[in-house]
This record gives structure tokens, C-alpha cells and sequence, in this order.
């Protein structure tokens, strides 16, 4: 069995945590891939985590599905526009009906369940705070008061191991994420960032999930390889 440490990343075939997920491999763990069907409207994304996965070379890929449909509350959970072809004040200025209630600490939830079953002492989620469309549970006090809650409530914590959650892209724009990512190797075709694609995964180029990727590519002088209909 390898000796290398274990970490648990939140895979969702995006941008960010595709970046993530190849910085923490660079930096010699080994990944243990998690991903969510949580009833998204988009997924396409979990294609998208598939293909991340396997070009990473994750030990393994666990593809979970707990349904946020039956809440609802968010236009990525519920029958609510997805909106399109706001300006770059817009996405900042509030929270968006693409939030959906408490996701990232029902994702960080599941990976901390899982990290303790593999003695893993690390977390990767892809969050941050620069290019984040107003969600509060993108910012670092959230990731700080998860860790704390990590401490108390696990075995692993009680015992003096505590997990630690991290946030390799916490205060990278879209740009140096992009940039990061392509020295670390990572293949952006293979990622999806919209909103609300096609049926096929073609990327609509108007929600603001895809405004942000086609300006942190263009600002990062990198051509998008992102199918677009």
C-alpha cells in the first residue's frame, strides 16, 4: 500500500476544483475523488468529474447521489430561471438563485464521513472567495468554522487527529486558477462550469458560471475550450 497521505476532494468537473484537485496530487497525495448527484439541473457536471477523474489518476472515484431536489430553494434544484447575462457588478452584489441552501457544508459533511473511513487527514474543496457569485459558504470564516465543527465531532478529531480542510484557490481570481491549473497539468476541455448546459454538455455562455470562465480564460490570455452552443 502507497505511504502517500490520503485526501478526499470534492470533485465537481469544473474549473476550480479540477485545479484544485491536480495541486494537491502535485503535491503527493493521494486522491480519493467525491462527487455529488445532488438533483443539479447540470449533470452534465458529473460527466464532466468523470472524465477529471480519470485523467487525474484518482485511487478512486465515489459518485454519491443524495437528491436536494425534494427541498428545492435554488434554480439548480427547482423549476427556477437560471439567470442569464448579468453584468460582472450583478454576480457580487447579492446571493444568487444558483445557490443552493448549504450545499458545501452538506458536500463537506459527506467527505469528512468519508475522509475518517480512510484515515485520510486532508479535505480539498475548490472554493474561493475573488470570482464567487456572492456564495457564503465560498468565503474563508465558513471553511475555518467547518473545520472547528471537524475537530469536535469525529473520532479522528477527539483522538488528536483532526482534519484539515483545504482551500488551495481560496484568493485566486479565475485567472490564476486557470494559469495554476495548466502548470499543473490539468486538461480544461474536459471540465464543465455551466450552469445550465444542453442535453449533449454544451455550455449555454450566458449564466454566470460561464461569464466567469470565458473572462478568467481571456484575462489569462488562454484560449476556452469550452463547447459553446
Amino acid at each position: 500500500m502507497s505511504d502517500r497521505p490520503r485526501a478526499v476532494v470534492l470533485l465537481s468537473g469544473g474549473v476550480d476544483s479540477a485545479t484544485a484537485a491536480a495541486l494537491t496530487a502535485r503535491e503527493g497525495f493521494t486522491l480519493y475523488a467525491l462527487s455529488l448527484a445532488y438533483g443539479q439541473r447540470h449533470a452534465a457536471e458529473l460527466d464532466a468529474a468523470r472524465r477529471v477523474a480519470r485523467a487525474l489518476g484518482v485511487a478512486r472515484h465515489e459518485v454519491l447521489t443524495l437528491d436536494l431536489r425534494a427541498f428545492g430553494g435554488s434554480a439548480l434544484t427547482a423549476d427556477i430561471a437560471v439567470p442569464k447575462d448579468r453584468a460582472p457588478a450583478e454576480m457580487g452584489a447579492d446571493i444568487p438563485v444558483t445557490y443552493v441552501p448549504a450545499r458545501n457544508t452538506i458536500f463537506l459533511a459527506v467527505a469528512l464521513g468519508w475522509a475518517e473511513v480512510l484515515e485520510a487527514r486532508d479535505i480539498v474543496i475548490g472554493v474561493n472567495v475573488l470570482d464567487a457569485s456572492g456564495y457564503p459558504d465560498c468565503r474563508p470564516e465558513f471553511i475555518e468554522a467547518f473545520e472547528r465543527v471537524a475537530a469536535v465531532a469525529t473520532k479522528a478529531g477527539v483522538e488528536g487527529h483532526p482534519v484539515r480542510i483545504r482551500t488551495p484557490l481560496i484568493r485566486m481570481t479565475k485567472a490564476e486558477i486557470i494559469r495554476a491549473g495548466t502548470a499543473a497539468g490539468v486538461d480544461f476541455s474536459l471540465t464543465l462550469s455551466c450552469y445550465d448546459p444542453s442535453g449533449d454538455g454544451a455550455a449555454c455562455g450566458r449564466c454566470d458560471a460561464c461569464a466567469l470562465r470565458r473572462r478568467g480564460f481571456a484575462e489569462a490570455g488562454m484560449a476556452d475550450p469550452t463547447r459553446y452552443r
